[in-house]
């Protein structure tokens, strides 16, 4: 997994406000961009937030009545929501050598073995017969743990995935994730169902970062 960004940097923040973090990554991106700082996965928590892309439904934004803040962003896939015990991973690198389509399966493909290590089969999702996958990482039974929405532009990426850990599920009751009408699970919830307890936020972030390869 690693090789593809060899010399990816970590870098842990806290929770940070998702328009205070979007104007932090512009920067990000110009520095990646100019050569002055190099690939980077941003780790961090954004306060409740639903997020979506110029191709969303309106329908499927939460009402005003759901008192969550909703925000226009300049990355692929449509609504996801972001809040408390979720992580979030921006991927901030030079992908110049890379199509898009290769980074998003990476990044799956780095999810799937972070939960694999975490102790949660997870898998990639294909349409019907002569459809395209899915972007995202789903459980077995096709419930959705990981989403991903990304943005290339002067051969850098920006945004990347958010990973449900324990976070305010009823949340995601509020509006359509991802346009889709597959449910929302997180590793609370499939903890609470082996009767066990979730991992801890750092073990789940030393997961993510490992499989990832990022130092």
């Amino acid at each position: 997994m690693g090789q593809v960004f060899p010399d990816l940097t970590r870098v842990d923040l806290g929770e940070v406000e998702y328009e205070a973090a979007t104007a932090a990554m512009r920067g990000w991106v110009a520095e990646c961009q100019a050569g002055t700082a190099g690939d980077r996965l941003f780790l961090l928590s954004h306060p409740p937030v639903v997020t979506y892309g110029s191709r969303t439904s309106p329908a499927d934004l939460p009402p005003a009545a759901s008192g969550l803040p909703v925000v226009e962003v300049d990355r692929g896939g449509q609504a996801t929501y972001h809040g408390p015990g979720q992580i979030v991973g921006y991927l901030v690198a030079n992908v110049r050598e890379r199509g898009p389509a290769d980074v998003v399966r990476w990044m799956e493909q780095g999810l799937i073995a972070a939960l694999d290590a975490l102790g949660f089969p997870a898998v990639r999702r294909q349409t019907p017969p002569g459809g395209s996958s899915l972007v995202g990482v789903w459980t077995p039974d096709h419930r959705k743990i990981a989403s991903i929405g990304m943005r290339i532009r002067g051969g850098v990426s920006s945004h990347g995935f958010s990973l449900n850990v324990d976070p305010d599920m009823t949340a995601f009751d509020q509006f359509v994730s991802c346009g889709l009408a597959d449910p929302i699970t997180s590793l609370r919830v499939l903890a609470d169902e082996r009767g066990e307890e979730p991992p801890k936020e750092p073990e789940v972030r030393d997961a993510l970062a490992h499989a990832l390869g990022a130092r």
